[in-house]
């Protein structure tokens, strides 16, 4: 009998080792194809996704790599692309990940430097890793910052974090003392809004902090939020110390 994907995950995690239990909470499922892992202390508390999908599942950013994780990927059939969001989001298993997974990484080619020996596809402004799912370069968060759009549930954008919910859960883009390009970064806001509708963008999968989301999973209304914000004095905003 087939299963779904819910249903490994949940296979997966009652087949977890008791020495491996504390390590590794189990992916939990967000839609039916989709999934979020739980934060990866090697990229500061980052959460990875997974999308898994008929022409080939494709990971967004590092997970905990650990034989919990390894176990879950496997009973899914693998993953076709690792897509990084950003710089922060590259762990130090990226290479031992793609030779577990025998994956493509994707990354922008303004960060593609920080990954030598390893196999990459580097882009531009755009890159298609299927009919339904797209790359686009944001920069401002870091020099070659990326969100992947997945067309299906309303339109899902997988932020990085280029977009993410500050303590109320909206989607904010937050300057913080490593923030490569403030301005560029509200540039990206304001592409991402040209580019999308409210029809087209709703929902944001953000790359961390997602506990100030409460248990809410995703940030919905997403278009709508992010149209709401006053760019102008979020320009304003300086830096923390």
């Amino acid at each position: 009998m087939t299963q779904n994907p819910e249903q490994l995950a949940n296979h997966s995690a009652q087949n977890t080792l008791p020495q491996q239990a504390s390590r590794s909470k189990p992916p939990q499922a967000i839609w039916n194809h989709i999934f979020a892992f739980p934060p990866n202390r090697d990229t500061l508390g980052g959460t990875a996704y997974l999308i898994v999908e008929n022409d080939g599942n494709i990971l967004i950013d590092c997970p905990p790599w650990n034989e919990d994780i390894q176990q879950f990927l496997q009973s899914l059939l693998g993953v076709k692309w690792l897509f990084l969001t950003h710089r922060g989001a590259i762990s130090k298993s990226v290479k031992e990940i793609q030779n577990f997974l025998n994956c493509e990484v994707a990354i922008n080619e303004q960060e593609a430097y920080l990954l030598p020996g390893i196999s990459l596809t580097s882009f531009q402004d755009e890159i298609a890793l299927s009919p339904t799912i797209q790359g686009i370069w944001t920069p401002g968060h870091s020099p070659g910052s990326a969100c992947l759009y997945y067309q299906n549930y309303g339109g899902i954008l997988f932020s990085g974090r280029h977009l993410l919910p500050n303590q109320q859960g909206e989607p904010m883009p937050l300057r913080t003392a490593k923030t490569f390009h403030w301005r560029r970064q509200i540039n990206s806001v304001e592409k991402i809004l040209q580019r999308f509708t409210p029809e087209t963008l709703q929902y944001i999968c953000p790359g961390a902090n997602t506990g100030f989301l409460r248990g809410k999973k995703v940030i919905d209304r997403a278009y709508h939020r992010l149209a709401a914000l006053d760019l102008a004095a979020l320009v304003q905003l300086q830096a923390p110390l």
